[in-house]
Formats: C-alpha cells, structure tokens, sequence
C-alpha cells in the first residue's frame, strides 16, 4: 500500500429497471495505474455489449485485482434502490456507499470519482476528493472501478436471467429499458400476474400499464 496512490470510485446499474446496483472503487499506485492504461483499462462501457465485450472486461478485472493497492465494492439490493428512490435519495444512496468503499480501502493521497454532482457534495468530509463527469476518460482509477462494477454487475444479471431462461427463453437486454427486457417484463406480468421480484418498483412501468392496476405502472 501506497500514500502516492489515487483510489477510483465508480458505479454500474444506476438506471436499469431489472437488478442491483453495483459500486466499486480501485486504489493504484503510479506504476500500476500505467500498467493498466498499456493493458487497455478504460471506460467499461467501451467495449459494448454482449459475450465478447463482458470476457474482455473479465481479462482486465483479473489484471487489476492483481496489480491495485485495493479492490473493494458494494451491491446495492432493489430493494434498498427502491426505498431511496421513494424519498429521493438515490443520490444520497450512492454517496454513504462511496464513503464506506473509501473507509475499507488502501491510503491514498487522492480520491477522484465519477459524476461531479453526484459525489462532488463529498468533498465536504474528504478534502482530497475530487469530482468528475466523464471522469473514466481522465482518471485509469475510475476507468478501472467502472470494469470492476460492470463485471458484478453482469454476473448479478446472468444469474436473474438464468433463473428465467428455461420459462420465457434467453433474455436480452441486460435489464436495462429496451425493447427486450420490456418483452420479458410484460411475458412475466402476463404470466403470473404481478412483475418481477427483480424489478425495480420506482421506475415507470407505463409500457405494462394495461397488464397492471393503474397505481402500479408509474413511479411512487
């Protein structure tokens, strides 16, 4: 463990309606942090979609586990998601799970985070935080916590999805709002007359509407 290291923090699975959420942050040294940029580590959401896409974000997972200072992350249950977005608090969500990802990490002489709005209020308690949009494009740190998100993320999906394949066939999407996971939400509803336990209840359901009573298909 380094003090000249710069831990990362990003997250993966704010909006989808299907699924948890995911934050993760990555402490590096300088040495580490060139090592991961010559390996490729950028923006997870560079590399698409898909099998391919997810194996590449699995190589570089490996390689940053074996190089940070520190890998830590949290999984945000729908549940929890829900209940904070009731009382508009999802930001305020993702920030107590930054500060307990700071609180378990590697020292580190500075912090840098995704999202200037989002974490920026931060700054008040960690005077070496700093605040981004784009910030994955600036900082390998982040680049590297948005791999390590997005990786968890996926596997949380491929488990929901595997639970369901055999009923309604294979699932798209990665429950994100598109046409197929709206296709296999409206298939569930249809099916056992209420939505998903996965489902995010706070989020709209206007494209389910007519399969649901009227209080259910829009945010609380």
């Amino acid at each position: 463990m380094s003090s000249v290291s710069t831990l990362g923090i990003d997250e993966a699975g704010r909006g989808p309606l299907l699924g948890p959420m995911v934050l993760a942050a990555v402490c590096v040294t300088p040495r580490a942090a060139a090592a991961l940029t010559r390996l490729g580590v950028r923006d997870s959401k560079a590399f698409g979609a898909g099998l391919e896409a997810h194996q590449a974000r699995c190589r570089l997972a490996a390689a940053i586990h074996a190089r940070a200072d520190s890998v830590h992350l949290r999984v945000v249950s729908v549940e929890e998601i829900d209940a904070r977005v009731a009382n508009g608090e999802l930001n305020v969500l993702e920030r107590e799970y930054a500060e307990q990802l700071i609180a378990a990490s590697a020292p580190a002489r500075r912090i840098v985070c995704d999202g200037a709005r989002l974490f920026g209020p931060l700054r008040e308690r960690f005077p070496t935080l700093t605040a981004h949009d784009h910030g994955e494009s600036h900082h390998v740190s982040i680049a590297a916590a948005s791999i390590i998100a997005k990786v968890r993320r996926e596997e949380e999906w491929h488990a929901i999805a595997a639970r369901y394949t055999p009923t309604f066939g294979p699932i798209a999407g990665g429950g994100y709002v598109n046409a197929a996971t709206r296709r296999f939400v409206r298939a569930y509803i249809e099916r056992h007359r209420q939505p998903p336990p996965e489902l995010r209840r706070s989020w709209p359901l206007h494209f389910a509407a007519d399969l649901l009573p009227p209080d259910a298909s829009a945010s609380p």
